[in-house]
């Protein structure tokens, strides 16, 4: 159970950072300049999701196969 929810926690922190950082960077940007376009700001979150993706997404997966092979490693003890 709580292995589960620091997985989860682990896994979505780069991508809320990137998401939370850069919509604080583009927010600022769009006040700054009295620009109010909601494709702005969705574009570069988008591309910046993206990117970190790419670039953890082996890491990710590599973390939710450990998980799951450990989950199902687990089982027999759980039941019995």
């Amino acid at each position: 159970g709580q292995d589960a929810l620091m997985l989860t926690v682990i896994i979505a922190a780069p991508l809320l950072g990137t998401a939370l950082a850069l919509g604080l960077v583009i927010g600022m940007f769009q006040a700054a300049t009295q620009i109010n376009e909601m494709t702005l700001s969705f574009i570069p979150k988008l591309l910046g999701l993206v990117f970190v993706l790419f670039l953890a997404g082996h890491w990710i997966l590599g973390k939710l196969i450990a998980y799951s092979e450990n989950l199902i490693r687990e089982i027999p003890g759980l039941i019995g």
